[in-house]
Formats: C-alpha cells, structure tokens, sequence
C-alpha cells in the first residue's frame, strides 16, 4: 500500500477491489490535535458499496451477511479512519481496514460437531455432587 496511486486494492492472490469503486472523503479529524486538526482535512470517511462493486455475487452476499457495525442496513461500508495526522496515513489505514473486513467475510466458518460426555466425565461429576451434598448434611444441626 506504499503506493499512493495504485489502481488496485488486492485483498488476495485472485481478488482485487479497483479503486474507482471506493469513495474517499477528507473531513477534520475529531479530538485533540492542536491548531492542525482545525485547519486541516486528515481523517478520511471510505465508502464501498458492496452490491455496485465488480465483486462476484458470492462474496457480495457473504459480505452483507456479515454482522460487522461498519456495514449499513443498505449495503455500503463505511469506515472513518482518523489515527494519523496525515492524509496519506488514514487513507491507507481505512484501506487496510476495508480489506480486513472483507476477508473476515470470506473465512467460512467450521461446521460444530455436536459431543457428548464421556462416561468418566459424568462419573465425576455426579461423584462431586454427592460429595458437595455429603458435605452440606454434615454441616446441618444435629437433632437428638
């Protein structure tokens, strides 16, 4: 990404988002800063729309079932990136992040395999049972 003028954003070996699809913004950045963060635009807003995008239709459908908070109700990400005091740094910043959070969306989930105890397992626990019960008779009040 040392590139500031690439054409491309890769997210992996047979994937890339051309840049025409992602839409920047430079607004000033909240918070502290002194009299730079007044004066200048560092902070970017990205915004990619995922159903416009030249994605293939099965990692626009993953996408938008992701629960991500950067995803809206009408399918656009969009990240606001303002840890750095440069333009270039934030920009690159949310363009990492864009890229973290599609790839998050491509990572299929491994289905659960339901397990049972093991017979020693409930033994055990049926064994600390009455002995947690044993121990709680013993401390009731003795009744002649």
């Amino acid at each position: 990404m040392s590139d500031n003028y690439q054409s491309q954003l890769k997210i992996s070996n047979s994937l890339a988002i051309p840049m025409y699809e992602i839409e920047f913004n430079f607004i000033r950045a909240q918070g502290s800063g002194g009299q730079n963060v007044n004066k200048v635009s560092t902070a970017v807003h990205l915004r990619f729309d995922i159903m416009a995008s030249s994605l293939p239709q099965i990692y626009k459908a993953k996408l938008l079932q992701l629960n991500d908070h950067h995803i809206s109700s009408n399918g656009v990400i969009i990240i606001k990136a303002q840890s750095f005091r440069t333009q270039e740094k934030n920009r690159e910043d949310a363009l990492n992040r864009l890229a973290a959070i599609i790839k998050k969306a491509l990572v299929s989930q491994k289905k659960r395999k339901p397990t049972k105890p093991t017979r020693a397992s409930k033994k055990r626990r049926m064994d600390s049972k009455s002995k947690r019960g044993q121990q709680k008779i013993q401390r009731r009040k003795v009744d002649f």
